[in-house]
């Protein structure tokens, strides 16, 4: 699912006291800093990067006896340019290293620079190569020391070569005055005549009268609603210290709270109706358990903020009556902890987000090539290698360093190490049951399985030592003989398992059974799995005897990529449902094959077999993949590029992190997204050309109104190549999981349906202002005080000058924007923008959350 660029960094040293010693610079004695030259290079797709390595210690450093390792996103080859004094090798997904070449010479206290091109492009901050490290040998090779590299200065993106990525790159660096004109579109709304809470609901009626929550209510709720009853309690006493008197059994009164389930058996599943009444008290009856949790998350979204004024003084609820229910039964979220590990906290963290906002389907990306993330019982290899990376030879049985891990097994700010115990992975699975919300497993086949691959090599190594053939071989991933070379999306020449070898169903039968044990310790069915299934590399079997000989022995299997992709796909779905798994879910690749002509076409041999297609390519001519399933019969998930990557960059900026192989996502797009016809939401290309969606999508495919019953759900995606720790996680979702959550709960928009493309856009405008006001005037100052605080991203503000008068506005209203004018940074003490303002020189805006939460900063000259 990504495609992109990499570059390099240089360092070495000579004069080893002996063969065997090993004399080196410390870390304090060598720096670096980075620049893209140009991303036009030669007036092509290719970038042109430089080095400039500084020497501040007192030995010279020459043409051997180093190299220098680092990662780099994305990871395209390098290409040659003759007579360079250093040599950038790929070595294996995103991992390069930086080899000297004849006459390579870096004096003390001094400096050299080293150009070199790769294909692709380079325009943020979040591109720059990553745990850089040199590694130095000993004259004979025997040894070695590893020397971080702890100063790498990234050079700004100020020109335009520098931010343009090809020729066709249209879209466009954001500033004040651009985000002013966008901004420009948005009204400030009254608060009382906001929507109350997002998702916003079905239906919705105000009273005029309200109602005062004290001490003195009583909890009253059926005995099969104990878990929802408890878990309203614990928030009401958390959040705002009330403790409620538990009545049990269910009873109505003015200060009463009661949870209860309706009789109507044709209720639609996870609906509820909230009643406040000051007569009546509050009344929550849901269509089941579901549907009462929803009801009590609206009930707390409707209560004063905790700790702000409202709230200390008394926690009054304005009367209301609310009917409510789920557009869509699956609302996902798919999160990657294989690429860069996250703890335990900031899981549980983000699950309470997903029940809050109503989403209840998470998709748990545990493993990957880069990283296997929970303890599987029977296969310890699987986190003592697969949870761990490091330094080492491409033969090792380990993995190597990614995403700016670096070269050490463990240490600090090391995001490529961790993993879940088997019982933490248990506590997760019932905190999320408590939620409401479905965790579901990945285990990914044929490809994006290094991490498994590496495990079972060490498995293997360490049963031929002790003489047990037949116990190396049980779990076993690859054809040794396999002569094949590829390379993957990720830039791996060895991440496929041997399709052709039985043992390899055999470890997918027993880490399936692994984990569907952990899911019985919590107690819970595992009903749903995820299999993967994309990216299998091209030809990723020729070179394999034992594919071979699959084929010789199976004429009907046809020797093409998605012919075996789909044989592979025929056995673990056995295995699943010979598990009790019901739902077997996977990437489109999954239930593709290649027809005549070569194009990919769904797989009909699958339909009706409990598998489920997740869409995410809908670009480039995919638009309409999705619907093609769906009309086939096929039960589908739509987790659009266009519209549900996470992951993204919210614009163009190089400040603003992300992989943006197919553009940039703001918190709008990810309203502006219509299931039922996404022909209407795909707008822009990914170098941001507007598309003329009535003349350009002319001929596709358009969904079946009987079809529509196969969209089932919408899934947001984070890749987390790019993402280190919790913070830059929080940034890169939030605020914009909050407007997924509105596409996926509530009902479908006046503007989904609008043919129009001019009266469409207006339309979209008007509906995203009332969700704009409510995360300016609310929702973000929410997420501030929510579970200790999020560290959500707050947008800059937009600004032009204009006869001496500054005028600002801000993507959120109710946003406070605060300016200096004397060059310093504004703090939540400096001039409030209210109106506009007469001012001279340069300006310096940002806004602000009411708590104090701050954006970067915007300039005005």
């Amino acid at each position: 699912m990504f495609r992109y660029l990499w570059i390099c960094s240089l360092f070495l040293m000579q004069g080893c006291l002996s063969k065997s010693d090993v004399s080196c610079p410390t870390t304090e004695d060598l720096s670096l800093k980075w620049e893209v030259v140009t991303n036009l290079y030669e007036g092509k797709n290719q970038v042109l990067s430089e080095f400039t390595l500084y020497n501040h210690g007192h030995v010279s450093m020459g043409d051997k006896g180093w190299e220098l390792y680092f990662s780099q996103m994305p990871p395209t080859p390098i290409l040659d340019i003759p007579g360079n004094i250093a040599q950038v090798i790929h070595i294996n997904g995103d991992w390069f290293k930086m080899v000297p070449q004849t006459g390579f010479s870096l004096q003390a206290g001094d400096s050299v620079k080293v150009r070199y091109v790769g294909t692709g492009f380079n325009i943020k901050k979040t591109d720059a190569p990553m745990g850089a490290y040199f590694v130095f040998y000993s004259q004979d090779g025997k040894n070695q020391k590893i020397i971080p590299v702890s100063n790498l200065q990234i050079a700004p993106f100020v020109r335009a070569e520098q931010l343009k990525r090809d020729p066709n790159d249209v879209a466009t660096v954001p500033t004040a005055e651009s985000r002013f004109e966008a901004f420009g579109k948005r009204e400030s709304i009254p608060t009382e005549n906001q929507i109350r809470f997002i998702p916003s609901p079905l239906s919705i009626t105000n009273g005029n009268g309200r109602l005062l929550l004290s001490d003195k209510w009583s909890l009253s709720f059926e005995p099969t609603l104990q878990a929802e009853a408890t878990f309203l309690a614990k928030k009401l006493k958390e959040i705002y210290g009330l403790e409620l008197k538990n009545m049990g059994n269910p009873k109505e009164g003015a200060q009463v709270i009661h949870l209860t389930l309706s009789k109507g058996k044709q209720d639609k599943a996870e609906s509820y109706q909230l009643n406040i009444k000051e007569a009546t008290g509050i009344q929550i009856k849901g269509s089941d358990n579901a549907g009462v949790f929803y009801g009590i998350q609206s009930l707390l979204s409707m209560l004063p903020l905790p700790g702000t004024q409202d709230a200390h003084s008394q926690l009054a609820i304005r009367e209301t009556v609310v009917e409510d229910a789920p557009r869509f039964g699956y609302r996902g979220l798919q999160f990657d902890m294989s690429r860069n590990f996250q703890s335990r906290e900031t899981i549980m963290r983000m699950l309470d987000l997903m029940a809050f906002y109503k989403l209840n389907r998470f998709l748990f990306y545990f493993m990957e090539d880069e990283g296997w993330r929970v303890e599987i019982p029977g296969l310890p290899e699987l986190t003592s290698v697969g949870a761990y990376r490091q330094h080492g030879k491409m033969e090792d049985p380990l993995l190597h360093p990614s995403y700016g891990s670096g070269p050490y097994r463990e240490g600090p700010n090391n995001y490529g190490s961790g993993f879940f115990t088997s019982d933490q992975f248990v506590e997760m699975l019932k905190y999320a049951a408590e939620r409401h919300i479905t965790v579901i497993p990945v285990i990914n086949y044929p490809a994006h399985v290094r991490s498994a691959i590496k495990a079972m090599e060490l498995r293997y190594r360490t049963f031929m030592k002790e003489g047990k053939e037949k116990e190396a071989n049980e779990f076993r991933l690859i054809d040794p003989e396999d002569t094949t070379h590829y390379i993957s999306a990720q830039g791996y020449h060895d991440n496929v398992i041997c399709v052709g070898r039985e043992s390899v169903y055999h470890f997918y039968d027993t880490a399936v059974k692994g984990i569907r044990e952990l899911y019985k310790r919590a107690g819970l069915p595992m009903e749903i799995f995820h299999t993967g299934g994309d990216e299998a590399a091209p030809g990723f079997w020729k070179g394999s005897p034992m594919v071979q000989k699959l084929l010789a022995e199976h004429p009907e299997i046809k020797p093409t990529d998605k012919s075996l992709q789909a044989y592979c796909f025929k056995r673990i779905s056995q295995i699943l449902k010979d598990n009790g798994v019901k739902t077997i879910g996977g990437w489109e690749e999954a239930a593709l094959l290649t027809d005549e002509s070569g194009k990919s076409v769904p797989n009909e041999a699958f339909v009706g077999q409990g598998l489920m297609p997740y869409l995410w390519n809908n670009m480039d001519g995919a638009e309409d993949l999705g619907y093609k399933m769906a009309n086939a019969g096929y039960e589908v998930v739509l987790c659009d590029i266009s519209n549900c990557y996470l992951d993204f960059p919210y614009d163009k900026d190089p400040e603003e992190p992300g992989n943006y192989w197919a553009g940039f996502l703001e918190t709008k797009d990810f309203y502006a997204f219509a299931p039922f016809d996404l022909f209407k939401t795909t707008v822009r290309t990914a170098m941001g050309r507007k598309i003329d969606t009535k003349v350009e999508y002319a001929n596709k495919v358009r969904l079946k109104p009987e079809a529509r019953k196969n969209i089932k759900g919408v899934q947001a995606q984070i890749w987390s190549e790019t993402i280190k720790g919790p913070e830059m996680l929080e940034y890169y979702y939030l605020p914009r999981l909050i407007a997924f959550a509105e596409t996926a709960w509530s009902k479908e928009r006046v503007w989904e349906k609008t043919e129009d493309q001019k009266l469409r856009e207006e339309q979209i405008e008007q509906g995203w202002n009332k969700i704009a006001n409510l995360l300016g005037s609310k929702e973000l100052e929410r997420l501030s005080l929510l579970n200790g605080g999020y560290n959500y991203r707050v947008p800059l503000p937009g600004a032009i000058k204009k006869m001496g008068m500054l005028y600002a506005n801000t993507e959120f209203p109710g946003l406070e924007i605060r300016y200096t004018t004397d060059g310093t940074e504004p703090t939540a003490q400096s001039s409030l923008y209210s109106k506009p303002v007469k001012v001279e020189g340069t300006v310096k805006l940002k806004c602000f959350v009411p708590n104090g939460k701050f954006s970067r900063t915007t300039v005005v000259y």
